[in-house]
């Protein structure tokens, strides 16, 4: 095993990074939602347990494996146990590489509206709809803000460990914390704006079904970036005498706090503007456009290019993650250098990114309804979803599942507590070992696979026993 190989030259380096990779656009734009439309404060309730039961064992897992193994997922499966186990790595890499082509585009979008808001006069559209279902039905524009985003993404990893993943998130976690606390400070000073805080926190245990806590433990899995190797490959570069477990618990923490903040601006904002919340992109691109456009030509502007720009932080912070998964692999496996390794993976996940952005309305082949070639489930996609479905929604929770049942079961608990015991002497024998083997071995296999078998029947057969 390599003793040479380049890390994370602190601790605060990692918690930065890792909390910037569990940090993305679903915090942004999907947490708030699901919570204010599924209980709110009971909602956020299930969230928090099912990420202490699951979240935070799991990244202990995936931080323990990498840094004993000083690998990627490919290399860390494959020296703990066998080349069928390094089936579950590749699988990882896989993920990270499918995930990030279509992620880079909707990060193109935001970069978009960035620009259009803070430079241009988008904020002077009167259908917000119809502009963004013109926006992303075409792919002029569209091509150069994503391949603009994929070049700061790949330009930053080809820096390094140190002088680029690390540097850039010591930068990019405080900039997204101070832009959102702007914002929040500014939506609660509106009139009307803390019915909107009662209306996100206030509990409505009635809402609570299997289909929400199903949500919830979905959620909670995903937000934490889990079950891709991100972490697996983040743990690679970490000391001996860090705390993995202390680490985990922070990033945890981090990125729980930023999606509690997002709801503390975006459910405000929108009762303090009378609008009425959407689900998924429509809630940043249509709805949230029609509160900065309210806001008069100057706020408008600086608020709405401030949001925009967030969103961008915590794309670019995610987005950084999943390209650096697939260019470890190359350099560790196939010994290529990282700047052959960046330059190539990033330009192939660009094109393999082209369908997607196409499949909003500029192919109707690729873009479901009538026209539509991808038929499953029941009924016709487009091909974004499919990559989502595939890689994210099925995907992810099996590799969390098939890491829980590997560390448990393959290369052992014990093994396990040796390695963060190295960081953390009093592990051992604490009620902390106890409760992580147990959920390792037995709660989070259990609930991720539920998770996976779920997910698949719903997406792929159209088949629900929650419902």
């Amino acid at each position: 095993m390599s003793t040479t190989r380049t890390g994370f030259s602190s601790r605060l380096g990692f918690v930065a990074a890792a909390a910037g990779s569990a940090v993305g656009l679903g915090n942004i734009w999907k947490f708030p939602y699901e919570t204010a439309d599924n209980g709110g404060g009971a909602f956020f309730l299930i969230y928090l347990l099912c990420i202490f039961l699951i979240g935070f064992p799991v990244m202990v897992g995936e931080i323990s494996l990498g840094r004993h193994t000083r690998s990627n997922p490919y290399g860390a499966y494959l020296k703990t146990g066998n080349k069928n186990w390094a089936l579950v790595g590749i699988l990882g890499v896989a993920c990270g590489f499918m995930i990030l082509s279509f992620y880079n585009v909707i990060a193109g979008w935001a970069f978009g509206y960035f620009l259009k808001i803070s430079f241009g006069d988008l904020l002077n559209e009167g259908d917000f709809g119809a502009f963004f279902g013109s926006y992303v039905g075409q792919i002029g524009e569209l091509f150069f803000f994503s391949l603009a985003f994929m070049a700061i993404t790949a330009f930053v990893v080809m820096r390094g460990v140190q002088k680029g993943i690390e540097s850039a998130a010591k930068i990019l976690m405080p900039v997204l914390l101070v832009i959102l606390l702007g914002l929040i400070i500014y939506a609660l000073t509106l009139p009307g704006s803390w019915e909107g805080v009662e209306y996100y926190l206030k509990p409505d245990f009635s809402k609570l079904n299997l289909d929400v806590i199903n949500s919830a433990m979905g959620h909670a899995f995903f937000s934490l970036s889990l079950g891709m190797g991100a972490l697996i490959t983040y743990g690679s570069y970490i000391g001996k005498q860090d705390n993995i477990t202390s680490s985990a618990a922070i990033v945890t923490v981090a990125d729980t706090g930023v999606a509690f903040l997002a709801g503390m601006l975006l459910l405000p904002l929108m009762f303090a503007m009378d609008l009425e919340a959407a689900q998924g992109p429509s809630l940043i691109f249509v709805v949230l456009p029609k509160a900065f456009a309210q806001m008069g030509p100057i706020v408008g502007k600086v608020v709405g290019g401030s949001f925009f720009l967030l969103v961008c932080v915590a794309a670019l912070t995610s987005t950084i993650s999943l390209l650096e998964v697939p260019v470890s692999y190359f350099v560790d496996e196939r010994k290529w250098s990282r700047g052959k390794s960046v330059s190539i993976v990033a330009a192939v996940i660009f094109l393999i990114g082209i369908p997607s952005m196409m499949s909003q309305g500029f192919s109707p082949a690729l873009s479901g309804g009538e026209e539509g070639i991808i038929n499953y489930g029941g009924k016709t996609q487009d091909f974004l979803t499919l990559v989502a479905d595939a890689f994210s929604e099925v995907s992810l929770p099996l590799g969390g599942l098939l890491m829980s049942l590997f560390v448990a079961f393959r290369w052992k608990t014990a093994n396990l507590s040796d390695e963060i015991s190295k960081g953390n002497p009093t592990y051992k024998g604490s009620t902390l070992e106890k409760f992580i083997n147990i959920a390792i071995s037995y709660v989070c296999p259990i609930i991720l696979g539920f998770i996976f078998i779920s997910n698949l029947l719903e997406k792929f057969f159209g088949f629900s026993f929650i419902h």
